[in-house]
């Protein structure tokens, strides 16, 4: 039997007085003027009357319109939740305490006998580093497909994470990723930042879900031109406001550190790479990629020092992208890591492998890696490096690994509630 049968003969039983069913996604329709005539009508109709409406809250079903409608007719939201991501809609929007999508009908008539429960706030402490900015040197690295699986794999556990494209010069994470570039993205963030508009409820408005990984995508601007949008001071106001946003924020940013405008002109301007000198000073902790081929370790080392200058003492995790025998010869592992450590004083480098065949098959997809190969060599090794790098275990759990390093009731109440598949009027009839 359907859920919102079952839920409906529940709540009758408990001598809830159930008005109508309609879809879950029914009030955001008619609160953003999707839904017209009689049926508008009726939904409107049967807010009106109801005590409380129990809904499923997802980012399809529950917007601030949504409550300022539910407001104006003086109806009590009472919201259901699937998961971790309908806790924070829920949460962005106002609403009291969620409820389990699956609760027993008896406990959601307790829920509407009694006064709101406030959300309570979660107790456990914020994770570090918090915001993580991933830069590498020109002739493209592989940034973004490492910020993208840094951000996947974080997002593990039930992790809030948001994944920003910061990038001025070629920004990438909308089309990799199959994400409208069109929508309003870190650009609008970074406005509202300005004006002081910022806060969690906007950012979960403005932002694009990456399907079901837990990732929230803030993408960059669709043209380069637009770079004056990102200035210094609204990107760090930005990032400021995803702290408290997400438990991660991963950044992506373009490779020039240059400041040549500072020095040619005295005018306090818009500055090309504002936006990424921004995002690396506000970072706990800089992902710096580096080519495992000549050429990129060459461009690697010299802009190393540049990104010192830059983020000063912010701790800096160093990955060697595709590495791979052909280019380096014999132990091109041991080339890398001594190069490294003889012309930039690099201890620590974690390895990621070349995976041609699951990187190429994620762009055809518009996946992340790890979402359409699990067990890739790549996903593995980036897994082994948050292990270690980002977000390390326990020391007694890590003494366990191998060490390497690698890559009442409710009676006489009544309720409006939205079922999942179906529409159709349940008890007293409307009006």
């Amino acid at each position: 039997m359907d859920d919102a049968v079952l839920l409906v003969e529940g709540l009758r039983r408990e001598g809830i007085d159930v008005i109508a069913v309609v879809t879950a996604g029914a009030p955001a329709l008619a609160a953003a003027d999707g839904m017209l005539g009689t049926d508008a009508e009726t939904l409107l109709r049967a807010l009106a009357d109801a005590d409380a409406l129990v809904v499923s809250v997802s980012r399809a079903t529950m917007s601030p319109t949504v409550v300022a409608l539910c407001d104006r007719a003086g109806t009590r939201v009472v919201p259901l939740v699937d998961d971790a991501a309908g806790e924070r809609v829920a949460a962005a929007c106002g609403l009291e305490a969620p409820l389990s999508r699956h609760i027993e009908p008896w406990r959601i008539a307790e829920a509407l006998s009694a006064a709101p429960a406030a959300s309570a706030p979660s107790p456990a402490p914020r994770p570090q580093p918090r915001v993580i900015a991933v830069w590498g040197a020109a002739g493209a690295p592989g940034r973004s497909t490492v910020a993208t699986e840094l951000a996947v794999e974080l997002a593990r556990g039930g992790r809030h994470v948001a994944l920003v494209d910061a990038d001025t010069h070629a920004p990438s994470l909308a089309l990799t990723l199959g994400l409208a570039d069109e929508g309003p993205g870190f650009a609008a963030a970074c406005r509202q930042a300005e004006l002081g508009g910022l806060d969690a409820r906007e950012l979960t408005r403005i932002a694009v879900p990456l399907g079901r990984t837990g990732v929230d995508v803030l993408t960059g601007i669709n043209r380069p031109s637009r770079w004056p949008e990102l200035s210094d001071r609204r990107v760090a106001a930005a990032l400021a406001a995803c702290r408290e946003w997400a438990d991660y924020t991963v950044v992506d940013v373009a490779s020039s550190l240059e400041r040549d405008e500072e020095i040619v002109s005295d005018l306090d301007g818009p500055r090309r790479n504002a936006a990424t000198l921004a995002a690396l000073r506000s970072a706990d902790l800089v992902v710096a990629v580096v080519a495992a081929d000549p050429v990129g370790i060459a461009r690697f080392l010299r802009g190393h020092a540049d990104l010192r200058a830059t983020i000063g003492a912010t701790p800096v995790a160093v990955v060697a992208n595709r590495l791979r025998p052909g280019t380096l010869g014999i132990d091109a592992r041991g080339q890398v890591r001594r190069t490294l450590d003889r012309f930039g004083g690099i201890e620590d480098v974690w390895f990621l492998p070349q995976d041609p065949r699951s990187t190429d098959a994620a762009i055809l997809a518009s996946l992340p890696i790890a979402e359409l190969a699990p067990r890739s060599p790549l996903t593995l090794a980036l897994r082994r490096f948050v292990g270690e790098a980002v977000v390390p275990a326990p020391e007694p759990q890590r003494a366990a690994s191998n060490g390497r390093r690698g890559v009442g009731s409710g009676r006489g109440r009544r309720a409006a509630r939205p079922g999942a598949d179906e529409v159709a009027r349940v008890g007293a009839p409307v009006g």
